[in-house]
């Protein structure tokens, strides 16, 4: 007489493996948290810097225009941007602070310009990108 096997699983093996899982998968996750954090960070500090340096071209470009100039670059002509549009999470200010310098003929003085960059990171902890620089009143 021929004795007939079983396929499948026992209970013993069924609870070894729940319990292998419940004990591996924590870990697990807590790396693949840790790897996004590690790849999401530089991206948005990336765009960041790209947000601020592409305000920071305009209001350049502002000061070398023909029509607007060096008396343009006032805080009311860039109002402050709760939210950049096309990119949830950013907003963007910026600031000016000129100096009467008066050099005699050349110009009343330069102005600092900053412009000031604020998101949340993939932690949930607010950073803020400031990139500045100077512009001078030259007369041509």
């Amino acid at each position: 007489m021929t004795k007939s096997r079983r396929h499948g699983f026992t209970l013993i093996e069924a609870i070894a493996v729940i319990i292998l899982m419940s004990v591996a998968i924590p870990p697990m996750m807590w790396s693949i948290r840790e790897a996004h954090i590690s790849r999401a960070n530089p991206v948005l500090a990336s765009r960041a810097r790209w947000l601020a340096v592409s305000k920071l071209e305009d209001i350049i470009a502002d000061r070398n225009s023909t029509t607007r100039g060096y008396n343009y670059l006032i805080t009311g002509n860039y109002p402050a941007e709760p939210t950049i549009s096309g990119y949830a999470g950013f907003s963007r200010t910026v600031s000016f602070n000129e100096t009467l310098a008066d050099l005699t003929t050349a110009g009343d003085g330069y102005m600092n310009v900053t412009v000031a960059i604020t998101w949340t990171d993939a932690q949930a902890t607010s950073q803020t990108l400031n990139i500045s620089t100077v512009l001078t009143e030259f007369v041509p």
